[in-house]
This record gives C-alpha cells, sequence and structure tokens, in this order.
C-alpha cells in the first residue's frame, strides 16, 4: 500500500496527490493535522530519512516557535513532531520499500516505478 502523508492546505501535498492520481496509483492520503502521527512511525522517518529531512525549518510554526522550543525540538525532536505535526516536512511518501520527504516528480517515479 503507497501512503501519502501531509496536510490538505499545503500546495506540495496537494501536487503530490495530483501527480500520484494522473499517474493513476493508488494511494491512502493521511492528513497530519486531522488522523495526527505516532510516535513509532516518526521513529521509522528518523531512522530513514534523519532530522535535517524530517524537520521543516520553514514552516510557519517553526518561524512561532521561541530559541527555547527551536533547541527543544533539535535535541528531541519526536515529541514535538507528534504535538505539532505542521512542523513535519511534507508530504512523506511511504512505499513498501522507499520513504520520501517532500514532491519531486522525478523522485516519486523512480520509487514508484514497478510498485504498482
Amino acid at each position: 500500500m503507497i501512503r501519502i502523508y501531509g496536510i490538505a492546505s499545503c500546495d506540495t501535498c496537494r501536487k503530490a496527490r495530483q501527480w500520484l492520481t494522473s499517474a493513476g496509483i493508488e494511494h491512502a492520503w493521511i492528513d497530519l493535522r486531522t488522523d495526527g502521527i505516532t510516535r513509532e512511525r516518526l521513529e521509522q522517518w528518523r531512522e530513514v530519512l534523519g532530522d535535517a529531512a524530517l524537520i521543516n525549518k520553514r514552516s510557519k510554526t517553526w518561524r512561532d516557535f521561541d530559541t527555547k522550543q527551536r533547541q527543544a525540538t533539535e535535541a528531541d525532536p519526536l515529541p514535538v513532531l507528534v504535538d505539532h505535526p505542521t512542523l513535519i516536512k511534507r508530504p512523506i511518501l511511504e512505499t513498501p520499500t522507499t520513504t520520501l520527504a517532500g514532491f519531486s516528480a522525478a523522485r516519486y517515479e523512480a520509487a514508484l516505478a514497478g510498485a504498482d
């Protein structure tokens, strides 16, 4: 099963979903804001992607954080990401063999070749 995690109001998430639909690739949509995310899933993503690719430092949430909150996030991001899923770089694409953060048609095409 191919899953895409994101936020409905995110333009990049909409582009990724539109690309998947246009390519005829079945996928499940998980809205991080409404559905939330588990610590266990975040741990898996962190292991594969690393903190730099997982934490969206361009988000409004990050910009609104004070220095103490930013330092706490960098020291131990998982509890902060569970509480503030808008800090997760998105979309996150999960296939049985790949996890990607962000959207690039070329990267999606390469990751999904033969996955459907």
